[in-house]
């Protein structure tokens, strides 16, 4: 991607023009609320906003309730299962193999699931160009409009994160440059901290120590990172296994490549802020691994490493249920890690993930024009892809810190960087390929009325005109357009639609995990230290200040903005 990347410039916060009447004091979390309040809410259904309104307010009651445990506890698992059953559980009936439930597409996980039939949505007149489309996506000029709530350490990690199982297999066509998509995945469907360990065990194996139940790695400047995978230029012999996917697409200065780690994933070199995250992973396994030794002096490096990897996973659901996706919601009830989960409810089923979250999950509003370093500066984005020179030069922490000060760009139509405007094509026409159904169709599916006119998506009338232009009736817009023009909720990251399918995949996959079933979630698996190190981990902050060389500093690590306030 680094030749698209030429574009970024200083970010500034913009006012959509439909708004340009307002105080230049206006907050983008008023904005965002002023937005919700001009779209017209009479086909959100009654249940949700009572849902919506219920959660949003009585602050202090919920503070209180959420304090006694078998309370929290009972509204932990009833707000699940609220969530949840949003809309049909698996398994699904259908995957990318076919347009009928087989058998093959009930059990073979090579094909992407899907959750709504085939559907032509044509009505008979053609769709609008794709190409077309992308541009509803584009960024305004250089400009980017900021998330009022968000930060990039959000951005790094819910990219970070998804890259580990949201693995479409893609046609490339060298001649063209284009990408189409297969139907097929190479992903485990687990949250299984495959940034990490990788997708198989042939590539775990290749960066495992085999001393202490550790990772390969090296110190550099007082500070642990995996060892390089070019060495001399070259890929050395134990490294042959493990790659760096679109590496050999894009040109990579011989400087940067020589910065690039032996890491277990195929993606966290692809940017800086993933490669940030998957240090601070590794120095957590080993640090583990290391008090597991110290603790059971018999245990060989196979138990060790193992019941290490055990508790790690455990630790990344942690973060994902009760930070990230606390961060993404706009309640005042917050979500739970209450292992062990019971698997007696009927969403607890094998995991397999779908092409509608694949594409739900392209963010790519949040990306910034430029990213600030702790010294001040501001890099080009050009500089951060395929290129670990800077989390090497000014370390872990600060590089977190820095990201942590940083806002991110809002999710939504007009604000994906020009660079990554023909991903947007290749998302849309991926859609039609797959004869997606319409958003309408998913927003049924999904619990909420199907709407009737353009203003109930979103209260911006640009957005408004620009769908009437290119779609002319509600009906005809399709899944992927509809998620992004939708306005983003009010004291949220994300559009309605947006929410609700995330929290429906985030936790009926995540807490499918057979490490939290009852008779696994136990000291027999993670020993008592493992499981107080799961206990005492709430956030980011907290595995990062366990795995910093001068545990007396205190940097300010946030995926929420520390300028942001709920209105």
């Amino acid at each position: 991607m680094a030749r698209y990347l030429e574009v970024y410039h200083e970010p500034k916060t913009i006012v959509p023009e439909n708004h340009a009447a307002m105080s230049t004091q206006t907050s983008p979390s008023q904005i965002t609320k002023d937005l919700q309040r001009q779209r017209d809410t009479s086909r959100d259904g009654f249940k949700n906003k009572v849902q919506l309104f219920a959660l949003t307010h009585f602050g202090p009651v919920w503070a209180v309730v959420q304090k006694i445990g078998p309370v929290r506890r009972w509204l932990n698992n009833a707000m699940l299962n609220l969530e949840i059953y949003k809309t049909k559980t698996r398994p699904y009936a259908l995957s990318m193999l076919q347009d009928y439930t087989s058998w093959e597409s009930l059990t073979d996980r090579t094909w992407t699931g899907r959750h709504l039939p085939a559907k032509d949505i044509s009505n008979g007149k053609p769709l609008p160009d794709a190409a077309k489309v992308a541009e509803l996506f584009r960024r305004h000029g250089q400009e980017e409009t900021l998330s009022p709530k968000s930060t990039l350490l959000f951005s790094d990690f819910a990219q970070w994160f998804t890259d580990g199982f949201l693995r479409t297999v893609y046609d490339f066509n060298r001649e063209n440059r284009q990408l189409k998509g297969t139907g097929k995945n190479n992903s485990n469907h687990d949250i299984d901290l495959t940034p990490l360990y990788g997708v198989k065990k042939s590539i775990t194996d290749a960066i495992r120590s085999r001393v202490g139940g550790k990772f390969k790695s090296q110190m550099i400047n007082g500070e642990e990172y995996a060892p390089f995978y070019f060495q001399n230029g070259q890929v050395p012999e134990e490294f042959k296994e493990l790659s760096i996917a679109g590496l050999d697409l894009h040109p990579v200065t011989d400087e940067a490549k020589a910065t690039l780690f032996a890491f277990g994933g195929d993606r966290p070199n692809v940017q800086t802020g993933f490669a940030v995250f998957n240090t601070l992973f590794i120095r957590e396994h080993n640090r583990v691994a290391s008090e597991l030794a110290k603790r059971n002096p018999t245990w060989d490096d196979e138990r060790l490493f193992q019941t290490t990897r055990n508790i790690m996973i455990v630790l990344l659901m942690k973060i994902v249920i009760e930070e990230y996706i606390n961060h993404i919601a706009p309640y005042h009830f917050k979500f739970r890690v209450d292992a062990p989960i019971e698997g007696s409810t009927r969403w607890y089923r094998q995991n397999w993930m779908t092409l509608e979250f694949n594409l739900l999950y392209r963010w790519h509003g949040l990306v910034p024009n430029t990213v600030n370093m702790p010294d001040g500066t501001k890099v080009p984005a050009a500089e951060t892809v395929f290129n670990n020179s800077h989390l090497l030069k000014y370390g872990l922490g600060p590089m977190m810190e820095a990201a942590s000060k940083q806002p991110a760009g809002d999710i939504g139509l007009f604000n994906t960087p020009a660079f990554l405007v023909w991903v947007e094509q290749v998302s849309i026409q991926m859609g039609r390929d797959m004869k997606l159904a319409s958003y309408n169709d998913y927003r049924e599916a999904f619990g909420f009325p199907r709407v009737t006119s353009f203003n109930q998506i979103t209260g911006d009338p640009e957005r408004q005109k620009r769908l009437a232009e290119l779609y002319g009736n509600v009906d005809r817009v399709e899944f992927y357009v509809g998620l992004f023009a939708e306005d983003v909720r009010t004291n949220s990251t994300v559009s309605t639609l947006i929410g609700r399918m995330v929290g429906i995949d985030a936790f009926s996959q995540a807490l499918t995990n057979p490490l939290l079933a009852p008779n696994i979630f136990n000291a027999d698996t993670f020993t008592e230290y493992g499981l107080e190190v799961i206990d005492n981990t709430k956030s980011v902050s907290d595995i990062l200040h366990r795995n910093i060389p001068d545990k007396s500093k205190h940097y300010t690590i946030s995926m929420t903005r520390l300028d942001w306030k709920p209105v």
